[in-house]
């Protein structure tokens, strides 16, 4: 879904932007969610296994950059010599798992978009029933398991929780889902995690601040120059404008950008548009890496991706956290 223009946070709550009366009117809605949220924490008893697992997730629904924070602790663990794998859900997928993802065999279609992106670097699993993912990717001798989301999935025990928080969009207009885009109360979610890993160049939000919460600043960056010449860029993610600025920043001639839903399934009519853009502008198509696994096979070859990575300020504090729940667990 695309989010909705009255999630975004400094609206006066009165404008006719900040739409009073239909978030009065979803209020019901968000207090049901919440409940269901908060209920399913407090009742479950999550499932243990004997090998880490690390979470990184986050509060707020759309993108904050759980992906490439996954793919970047993966690295780390797999410098450290340890076999590591991430474990993702699958969402928009039709498997179930649990289920090895095969880059060469399977597709978004099949596993996801971003489980196929981290099997492009690394081991990659996805199960709707995590306990049961994890449980296989021991038997299958994986070391330590990285969950890309999960945090308000109670099935599975968590050995060290990591929240990613935008600081340019931390936790919208403050409401619960569907009134605003968090996925449960933001001090809850905040108290069960151990450290706050924040995203971009934005001041810290009061409320990290005041969790007491071990924080470290990433960033996210091109890992190769922007090409040269007109673009025309597309995205289906979180925050497509996220991804049209990073390109200018990085010195990309971007004549246009076209926005889809998170998640949005290309189909050969989209194509045709965009590439009817393109050639009005004389540009080249650019996306994600996200996006990019989405598309079918045979509309690949004149696309292009604008790769990014997960930069920490501190990378000797990710790297500690890491070490200590390794130490911990050493028999």
């Amino acid at each position: 879904m695309r989010p909705p223009f009255f999630w975004e946070a400094d609206l006066d709550p009165s404008s006719r932007d900040a739409a009073p009366v239909l978030r009065f009117l979803l209020t019901p809605a968000a207090a049901l969610y919440g409940a269901v949220v908060a209920g399913k924490i407090r009742t479950a008893t999550p499932d243990r296994v004997t090998v880490p697992v690390v979470c990184v997730g986050n509060i707020s629904m759309g993108g904050t950059g759980k992906t490439p924070v996954v793919q970047n602790i993966l690295s780390r663990l797999g410098a450290l010599g340890v076999r590591a794998a991430s474990l993702s859900r699958g969402y928009g997928g039709r498997e179930a798992g649990p289920l090895r993802i095969d880059e060469a065999a399977h597709t978004a279609k099949d596993v996801g978009d971003e489980p196929l992106m981290l099997a492009q670097t690394h081991e990659a699993w996805i199960a709707r029933d995590r306990a049961a993912g994890a449980r296989a990717m021991m038997q299958a001798g994986v070391e330590m398991i990285v969950m890309d989301d999960g945090h308000q999935n109670p099935s599975l025990h968590k050995d060290l929780s990591l929240i990613v928080v935008d600081a340019a969009a931390p936790f919208g207009n403050g409401f619960i889902f569907p009134k605003g885009p968090l996925r449960e109360p933001v001090k809850d979610g905040l108290a069960r995690a151990d450290a706050i890993l924040l995203a971009g160049d934005g001041a810290m939000p009061e409320p990290v601040a005041a969790s007491g919460k071990p924080v470290s600043r990433f960033r996210l960056r091109p890992q190769s120059p922007v090409p040269a010449g007109p673009l025309l860029a597309f995205a289906g993610i979180g925050r497509p404008i996220k991804f049209f600025d990073a390109l200018k920043s990085s010195g990309g001639d971007v004549r246009d950008g076209v926005s889809f839903d998170d998640h949005h399934p290309y189909s050969d009519a989209d194509l045709r548009h965009l590439r009817g853009l393109a050639a009005h502008l004389n540009a080249r198509l650019i996306t994600t890496e996200k996006d990019f696994a989405r598309l079918p096979a045979r509309a690949r070859d004149d696309i292009l991706t604008f790769p990014v990575q997960a930069v920490f300020e501190n990378a000797d504090a990710v790297d500690g956290l890491l070490k200590a729940l390794l130490e911990a667990r050493r028999p």
